[in-house]
Formats: C-alpha cells, sequence, structure tokens
C-alpha cells in the first residue's frame, strides 16, 4: 500500500528511539519463550497462555498462507472480543498481511463498503453474536465483494474454527522468511468520515509499537498488571489497549465482548484486574453497579478515560467509591492513536478541567485560521505530531495531505493549550457526533435518509445526554406529497438499509423547513439550540 512515510520521517523517528523495528509478534515471542506458562488472554469462553497463543497464532499463520495469503494482503475480521480475534490478528501480522478489524455491531452498508475498499481476500466472522446471523448476512453480500477468497466462521469453539481451513503441511521455518519490516503497514482501520464515506487509516507496525511504548513510565505497568477491555478490539482503543498492549508487557488481558457493569465487577474481583480502558459512560456504569459494594475490586488501581469529557462528579464518587483507583482522561484519533493523557498525581483540576498531558515524542500546538500558533490559553485549531501519527488513507493520499501543515497534522478539533502543556478539546470543526465514545459518521447517516422516497432534505444533529454525551437527532423535511414520517417507521427503514444500530438517531423531528445561510447551508447550531431540552419522538 502507498502511504506518506519517508525517508526523512523514518530516520527522525529511529534515532529518536521511538520506531526500534519491533512487531507485536516478536514480544509475543520474547515472552513465549521467558514465560510460556504466563496466561496471556482470557475471555468467556476459555484462556489461553502465551506458549499456547503462539502455537495457534503459527498454526493460523501458517492456514493464512495455505488460502493463498502474502505478505501485504489484507485479512479482515468481524469478531467479537474473543481470543480467536488475537488468533487472527497476530497471524496476519506473523506473515506481513495487513490487519483490517471490523467492528462487530456493522451491517451490511458499513462492511461492505469497507471490505471492497480495502480489497479483503480472506475474512474471518463469527457464526452468531448478540443472536445475529453473520454467515447470513455476508451470504447475502455474495458477488458484492470481489475480492473475497474465502470467509471463514468461528462457531462455538475453538477446535471447530482450526479444523480443515488449517490442515496444512506446511513448515514454520517458512515464517521467519515472511517477518515484516517495521515500516510496513501492518494495519488498516476505518474512522468516521465526514464526507459520506469511512477513510481507511494506515498504521505501520512502528507506530502502532510506538503508540503503547510510553505508557510503561507514566502509569507504572508492569508483568504483574492484568489488563480489561471492553470496548471492541476493533476500535484503536480497544486494539492498542485490549489485544497488544499487555503481551508487550508479558502480562495477561480479560476480554469482556458485551459490557455489562456487574460483570465487569465480578471481572474484576475474580481476576485481580488492575488497569482498564474506556469511554467515560463505562466509569460511569461501573460506580453504580449494584454489586460494587459487596465486591472486593481493591486490584483496580487505573481507569483511563477517553472520548468524552470526566464530570468532577463522577470523578468524585469514583473516588469515594474505589479509593485506591485513579481516574485519567486522554484524547486521541483513529489517526494518531493516543496523543495525551492526565498524569497520576496530578491535581484535580488537571484530571477533571483538561484533556491530559502529551505523551513523549508526541507534540501539540494549537493554530489560528492563518496558521500562525496561538499563546497558550486561547482556542485554536488542535494540529498533532508524532511516532503514532498514521501513514495515510488508503487510496487518499492527496486527501490526507491536505490534513497536514508541513508534518503536522490537522485533527479537525479546536482546544486549549494551558500553560503547563495540558490539553482541553474545546469543540470539533468535523461533523461528528460522538456517543458514548462512539463516533457517529453524519454525513454517511444523512446520505442514507437522503434515498428514503418520503425524505426531501435532513440533518442529523447530536443533543447532549448526561450519561452518553450525545444523541443523534434527526431533522427531517418531507416532500410535499409524504403522507407522514414516524418514528417507528424511521428505524424499519434503517434497518433494511443495513446500517448498523449504533448509527441510528435516537429522536426523530420532522419539520416544515431547516435553518439555512442565504447560499443554503444548513445551520446546525441553531436546530441545536431550538431541539436542546424537547421531548423524544
Amino acid at each position: 500500500m502507498e502511504t506518506l512515510l519517508t525517508p526523512e520521517l523514518s530516520a527522525k523517528y529511529r534515532d529518536g528511539g521511538y520506531w526500534i523495528d519491533r512487531t507485536i509478534t516478536d514480544y509475543l515471542d520474547e515472552f513465549a519463550a521467558a514465560t510460556p506458562d504466563t496466561v496471556a488472554f482470557i475471555d468467556h469462553r476459555r484462556q489461553i497462555t502465551y506458549g499456547q497463543l503462539r502455537a495457534e497464532v503459527d498454526r493460523c499463520a501458517l492456514g493464512l498462507l495455505e488460502l493463498g495469503v502474502r505478505p501485504g494482503d489484507v485479512v479482515s475480521f468481524q469478531l467479537p472480543n474473543w481470543i480467536e480475534w488475537i488468533v487472527v490478528h497476530y497471524a496476519a501480522t506473523r506473515i506481513g498481511a495487513i490487519s483490517n478489524p471490523l467492528v462487530p455491531i456493522f451491517r451490511e452498508r458499513e462492511a461492505a463498503l469497507m471490505i471492497r475498499l480495502a480489497e479483503t481476500k480472506v475474512l474471518v466472522i463469527p457464526e452468531s453474536f448478540r443472536d445475529f446471523d453473520y454467515p447470513a448476512m455476508y451470504a447475502g453480500l455474495e458477488g458484492a465483494l470481489p475480492s473475497l477468497e474465502h470467509t471463514l466462521v468461528v462457531g462455538g469453539s475453538y477446535d471447530e474454527f482450526m479444523a480443515t481451513p488449517w490442515e496444512t503441511r506446511r513448515d514454520r521455518s517458512e515464517l521467519d522468511a515472511l517477518r515484516p519490516s517495521g515500516d510496513d503497514v501492518a494495519l488498516l482501520i476505518f474512522t468516521s468520515g465526514t464526507t459520506g464515506e469511512p477513510k481507511g487509516v494506515m498504521h505501520s507496525h512502528n507506530t502502532l509499537i510506538a503508540a503503547n511504548l510510553p505508557l510503561l513510565a507514566r502509569l507504572g505497568i508492569t508483568a504483574d498488571t492484568v489488563f480489561h477491555i471492553a470496548s471492541t478490539l476493533a476500535h484503536l482503543t480497544g486494539f492498542l489497549y485490549g489485544a497488544r498492549l499487555n503481551v508487550q508487557n508479558g502480562a495477561t488481558c480479560v476480554l469482556q465482548d458485551v459490557w455489562n457493569r456487574e460483570e465487569f465487577v465480578r471481572l474484576v474481583s475474580q481476576h485481580r484486574i488492575s488497569y482498564t480502558s474506556g469511554a467515560t459512560p463505562f466509569l460511569h456504569d461501573f460506580i453504580a453497579a449494584e454489586n460494587l459494594a459487596s465486591a472486593d475490586v481493591s486490584s483496580l488501581k487505573l481507569f483511563c478515560c477517553m472520548g468524552a469529557p470526566i464530570p468532577r462528579a463522577i470523578v468524585d464518587q469514583a473516588r469515594d467509591a474505589v479509593p485506591e483507583m485513579v481516574v485519567l482522561g486522554g484524547w486521541g484519533q483513529t489517526e494518531n492513536a493516543l496523543v495525551t493523557l492526565g498524569v497520576p498525581g496530578s491535581p484535580i483540576d488537571k484530571i477533571v478541567g483538561t484533556d491530559g498531558f502529551p505523551w513523549p515524542g508526541m507534540e501539540i500546538r494549537t493554530v489560528d485560521a492563518d496558521g500562525a500558533v496561538v499563546p497558550a490559553g486561547q482556542q485554536g485549531r488542535l494540529q498533532v505530531r508524532g511516532p503514532s501519527l498514521f501513514l495515510g488513507y488508503l487510496h487518499r493520499l492527496d486527501e490526507a495531505r491536505a490534513y497536514f501543515d508541513g508534518d503536522w497534522f490537522d485533527t479537525g478539533d479546536l482546544g486549549v493549550i494551558d500553560a503547563d502543556g495540558y490539553l482541553k478539546i474545546a469543540g470539533r470543526t468535523k461533523d461528528i457526533i460522538i456517543r458514548g465514545g462512539e463516533n457517529i459518521p453524519v454525513a454517511f447517516v444523512e446520505n442514507v435518509f437522503y434515498e428514503h422516497p418520503k425524505i426531501e432534505s435532513v440533518a442529523v444533529i447530536g443533543l447532549p445526554d448526561p450519561r452518553l454525551q450525545e444523541r443523534a437527532c434527526a431533522c427531517v423535511v418531507l416532500k410535499a406529497d409524504a403522507d407522514g414520517f414516524t418514528f417507528d417507521e424511521m428505524r424499519e427503514y434503517l434497518a433494511s438499509k443495513g446500517l448498523a444500530k449504533q448509527y441510528w438517531p435516537e429522536r426523530l423531528e420532522v419539520l416544515q423547513a431547516l435553518p439555512t445561510t442565504p447560499s443554503g447551508k444548513i445551520q446546525k447550531f441553531h436546530l441545536r439550540a431550538e431541539l436542546t431540552g424537547g421531548e423524544r419522538a
């Protein structure tokens, strides 16, 4: 895949010690040899040691080779937070293939678009997850995915998954010769777009390893740390801190495939979990869990919140409920991983009033409309550069270049950097709704509405929500001959279009007209002002 990487950039981060030319499977091999009996991952189905994980990864890698996968090919997998997710990702890495994780709640519309853009060669899906039939969905897409050669189904057990497709006479020695370079593309992960179509973000082995390296020193991570993740591994937060961070440290990670606050409390108590990452609503739910008071959760030392501000009241409640736990806020994007995170021991106003302090190697600045750097304390467009920055958008390098000012990436966010270097996100210039840490690509959803024969115009906006930060509201104007449009009708229509349920608006407003500028641009800020506090449709 063509990227924006230059020899100068590669030399800069190698010389700085940020790019160390290791892959995640190098770490797996290291700990499989040194501590083969240490548990690497636990899910609700089974657990696996480092020695066992290496054996399964190698067998899966040889199976992928048997299916015709070669270095640079894309392997997509739409799996829940199961150990099989880990096996497939590491196996693809082992042979220099590119991992393309897809969120389990994606449906026909999103999944087909991403698989076509990625030119996926092999797809791995669950037989069923949360009562949804994935093989049936993809059977309905037959003929619409021209590059796809094989679809593998994970059923009730790993043994079933590893049966026929992976039988091979290949020798493991083949794998050593296929070890990728640190600069090769390792991950293709789609981010919510603002132009009506998701963008494929490309990361290399070096950018991904660099994203996790600073956590050791700042957060005191050791091989005894027990990690937990409930955010989907197909988002960069879950990918980095659920699928990889423990392996870079020879530690254990507990995978939770369906978020349930009482179950999380039980897992903390059972496995002595010490670190978790997730959106702020996860923290809100945790401290409200009915079994929290009766459980021993004293092992939980770090709760890192990304994707939404942390209200002071929730931090205070968390401190009262779990005195041993430190809550830290952070900010990042698919394009740049986690750029800032709170520092343990920081004053409370820094924890709740900012989005953290930059990692070593990651630099931030704010600029005005002319690109001039603004002083500390003043709002400006937030720009980032550093070793975990992405290498471009798949097939859209010119679009990616348009976001750069030299080597500074314009994030599309507005921010304020205080005199101490802490960042506070002040707003967004991009049209995206953030619901519980999940980005809803507004233009993508609006395009689906425009396909409805009753709808003349539409604006999807975010309205404040005390738990999830925002909920989506669809404001529609109907065509003159339309006989009405109800909330239930909207939901039935979106389901019929194969739109992922988390993108469905949770409120509907049918209006006579949308407020616009003289040039016809919809003024969404007027809609938000008018509808704040209104009743649900």
